[in-house]
């Protein structure tokens, strides 16, 4: 391991001592490589966070082990410096060697605020340029310059026309480039002092993903009208530019050769619209078409076959980073909802192509899985990586100012590709709402009791194993989350139960007048799925009734009447199997799930897995040590054979990528 984390993983020989305190301020531990390389060398590993939980998952997991004799080697990680180590508990001081790392260390010669801002998977490329260059006392500014360069591939001195700017801007929004806000600042800063972007709105586009493709969306029949007005000679005029939303340059160079590649996959992946317009027969045939709604179908049918080609090219690599497979997800529900709103007779010419990629996707998925997933819990909160993450990171959200509220709604079973179809559909009847959108990781078994509890506990499922099969506890749960971290029970409220009807429960609760922090659980998406007979396609259709009748748009609109920051998720999506026989264990599975089971003996676990041998026995990660799932293989279920079910339990990229969408509404 030729780079920055050889380094730090020299100081990790087995077992030189039991317990091995890590003062690791900048999270380096924690980057996915490295923490794959550290568990290799026979290392388990506990973050430090909260005290009670670390407690109780160091005694009943780690003590009582050494008690017994038995030998393991435990790094615990702190987010601390060296110095503070020493507030630690006596009998972990006593009982450990003590190690630190730090980002100083590692790049001496770089600014270190401006090196802590970056993604640790953007570690590589600027120590490798540091080694290149020899880089030496660099400032702030120069620091921010240098990353940008060879991080993020940016000269700002290069971006000279409106083409160079729009690359950029697309290379960075199309790929979900995390560029950390000093270097947009920095960068903005620099196109301004060039005097040739005045007209760009620069601090709208350049940070803000959303508001970037809707500048695009608004230019493109402008854009069109320019091109039709150049080929028909008794066209006068183009369209109006009086209603846009996001003022600023009009002529944006969307036939230049470096923002054409992009644009095709911008229509067909979903991130822009086909727009109807007057000379689509002119235009036909050229290279524009993707952006020109014509015939519905016909439309469908091509953009399904080049969807299909730019997810077959992008499927992550086995050292990807967990945010690669969430944008993917992205990029797969989009296939996904696409293909069931196609004809059979269209998707009949590509059957073959989709079911080879879907066995790769489950394949690939599953390996990386197998090699990553164990880590996914322990990453920083901000941004998310799994359920259990998202109440502290919107305790962050909360302490920005001392009058906030927010409100999280959980969409029980919500697939991502549900989630765009629900999306399309209120953006729209309520063109006022914007969706700021990404993914997050559920929990393995994709079960409600162990995923949808972990959101409201703020914890791992490990911490909560007497209540592991219910969610009986999730109100306890959520309201002690949040005394614990500062608010009293007087602002915190949960309920269950929604999704149709009229809405006089929630607005009673959001009339509370000390509230601050609600949870609202919609269950009527699993409902439907639990009762699905007609397939992915029959679930598809039923989960857009449901959301042309209007609940969630009135609910929304509630919240935001309400003054409420709105966030939305999902416990675990769903997928279409089919039945491979039931497992006849009797009464003796904890948990007997249509894609998993659960088993508290490993010895009767493997006596199904036997039965089953392309079923997956699940490590307990993160969950009660005695909790042991066998999952379904592939896109089978422990159903009766041959029968076809929606269900959930397993580890697809359906079941476990789910929607974290920050949903707000423009002021009129």
């Amino acid at each position: 391991m030729d780079d920055w984390r050889a380094q730090i993983l020299e100081k990790f020989t087995p077992q030189v001592a039991r317990l091995t305190l890590a003062a690791d301020p900048d999270a380096l531990l924690l980057e996915g490589t490295l923490l794959e390389a550290i568990r290799e060398r026979g290392f388990e590993f506990l973050v430090f966070d909260d005290a009670v939980a670390f407690r109780f998952a160091y005694e009943s997991g780690f003590r009582s082990r050494w008690d017994r004799g038995e030998s393991a080697d435990l790094v615990v990680a702190l987010r601390a410096r060296r110095h503070e180590l020493a507030a630690l508990p006596c009998d972990l001081l006593q009982a450990s060697r003590q190690l630190s790392f730090g980002l100083a260390e590692l790049f001496p010669n770089l600014s270190y605020p401006v090196v802590a801002s970056l993604d640790r998977s953007d570690l590589d490329a600027l120590y490798q340029a540091q080694a290149r260059c020899g880089s030496s006392g660099y400032g702030d500014d120069a620091t921010k310059d240098f990353a940008l360069l060879h991080v993020f591939g940016i000269a700002p001195s290069l971006i000279r026309h409106g083409a160079d700017l729009l690359r950029v801007l697309l290379q960075k929004h199309y790929r979900r480039q995390r560029l950390p806000n000093l270097l947009e600042y920095r960068l903005i800063q620099l196109l301004r002092r060039s005097g040739d972007f005045e007209s760009w709105p620069l601090e709208t586009i350049m940070p803000d993903r959303e508001a970037f493709f809707s500048f695009l969306q608004e230019r493109w029949p402008l854009f069109l009208d320019r091109l039709s007005a150049g080929i028909e000679e008794d066209v006068q005029d183009v369209g109006s530019t009086s209603d846009l939303a996001i003022e600023g340059h009009m002529d944006l160079p969307f036939d230049h050769d470096d923002v054409r590649i992009y644009i095709d996959n911008l229509f067909v992946e979903g991130m822009l619209s086909p727009v109807t317009h007057r000379s689509s027969d002119t235009l036909k045939g050229r290279w524009v078409t993707f952006g020109i709604s014509t015939d519905p179908e016909r439309d469908r049918s091509r953009r399904l076959d080049s969807l299909l080609d730019a997810a077959a090219k992008t499927i992550p690599s086995p050292d990807a980073r967990h945010y690669d497979w969430t944008a993917f997800a992205y990029r797969w529900a989009e296939l996904s909802l696409l293909w069931s709103e196609t004809t059979t007779m269209v998707r009949a010419d590509m059957n073959e192509r989709m079911l080879a990629l879907r066995r790769e996707v489950d394949q690939l998925f599953l390996s990386w899985l197998e090699r990553r997933y164990s880590g996914l819990h322990n990453q920083p909160p901000d941004p998310p990586a799994m359920l259990h993450h998202l109440p502290r990171f919107l305790g962050r959200r909360l302490s920005d100012a001392s009058d906030s509220k927010i409100a999280l709604v959980v969409v029980d079973g919500l697939a991502l590709d549900q989630w765009i179809a629900i999306r399309n559909i209120l953006a729209m009847h309520q063109p006022r709402f914007q969706f700021r959108e990404d993914a997050v990781f559920a929990w393995v078994p994709t079960t409600t009791s162990v995923s949808r509890q972990a959101i409201f506990a703020g914890m791992p499922p490990f911490y909560f194993p007497s209540s592991i099969g219910t969610t009986d506890k999730e109100p306890s749960q959520w309201t002690r989350f949040w005394t614990d971290h500062g608010l009293t029970a007087r602002e915190v409220a949960y309920t269950k139960g929604l999704g149709n009807g009229p809405l006089d429960r929630v607005r009673e609760i959001l009339s509370q007048p000390d509230l601050r922090v609600v949870g609202l659980v919609i269950d009527k998406i699993d409902k439907i799925m639990h009762g699905m007979e007609l397939g992915a396609a029959g679930m598809q259709n039923q989960v857009q009734q449901w959301a042309e009748e209007g609940y969630m748009k009135q609910m929304l609109n509630a919240l935001f009447d309400g003054g409420f920051a709105v966030y939305l998720t999902s416990d675990h999506g769903n997928v279409e199997a089919e039945g491979i026989g039931r497992p006849s264990e009797g009464a003796f599975a904890e948990v007997r799930g249509e894609r998993s089971r659960v088993y508290s003996d490993a010895i009767l676990r493997a006596r199904v897995h036997e039965r089953f041998p392309d079923s997956v026995a699940w490590p307990a990660l993160g969950i009660p040590e005695d909790c042991l799932p066998l999952l379904a293989p592939h896109r089978s279920a422990f159903v009766r054979k041959g029968e076809r079910i929606v269900g959930h339990g397993g580890a697809s990229i359906e079941e476990l990528v789910v929607p974290m969408v920050q949903v707000e509404r423009i002021a009129e």
